[in-house]
Parts: C-alpha cells; sequence; structure tokens
C-alpha cells in the first residue's frame, strides 16, 4: 500500500534540511537519483523490493496501482517521501524540467525481481 510520508524538516536562517534517517522501514541497498527526464518513467513493480521517493527538486506526479485500488500523488517538495510496496506498480511522469528524484530502494538491482505488468 503506497503511502506518503512527511519527513521531519528543520529551518535557519542558513536554509532548510530534510532528515530520511529513522523514516525508512527498511535497510537501505540501494539509492540514486532521476534527472533530465524527457519522459515517463517506472511503469512496473516488483517482486521483493520496497521504495521510497523524494523529489529533491521540481516536481512530479505518480501513479500507483495495486490489487484494491489506484492512487495518485504529487511529489513537489523536498520533504514529502512516497513509500512503495513491492507489490506497488508505479508509473512516475509529468516531470518538471530542473526534477531531480531520488529513490531509496530495501534491494540491489536485480533485472528479474521487475513485473511490468499492472493489475
Amino acid at each position: 500500500m503506497p503511502k506518503l510520508i512527511k519527513l521531519p524538516t528543520f529551518k535557519s536562517s542558513s536554509g532548510q534540511l530534510s532528515v530520511l534517517e529513522k523514516k525508512i522501514p527498511f535497510k537501505i541497498k540501494r539509492c540514486y537519483f532521476i534527472y533530465n527526464i524527457s519522459n515517463q518513467r517506472g511503469g512496473h513493480r516488483h517482486k521483493k523490493t520496497k521504495q521510497a521517493m523524494v523529489c529533491v527538486n521540481g516536481s512530479c506526479k505518480v501513479v500507483v496501482k495495486n490489487k484494491k485500488n489506484t492512487k495518485f500523488f504529487l511529489l513537489n517538495k523536498p520533504n514529502k517521501c512516497l513509500m512503495l510496496d513491492p507489490q506497488d506498480w508505479h508509473k512516475m511522469y509529468n516531470f518538471e524540467k530542473s526534477t531531480v528524484l531520488l529513490v531509496i530502494a530495501s534491494h540491489k538491482y536485480n533485472k528479474n525481481d521487475y513485473i511490468y505488468n499492472a493489475y
């Protein structure tokens, strides 16, 4: 079941800091950034991998489907974190030109972990 969580954010005269520690409910095995995006991304779910997504700059929309429902999310602030379970088919789209999307995963990349059909 997808879940949007708000990350703790601390403000000071020198800027803002959003914290991921203690908010990611799995051991982190992979982190990567998606940027300079010209088209939609995703379009899959996983057998094992849990994910957390944070749009650190810009914005994008995410559609998530599972056996029970379809939900839509707007990631447009670096203190919003979208948590995805393996069964959550997801597609990211409508990226602003400046978007940088951070993805944190519970497993290392394995092409056999991907399932491309939605429900």
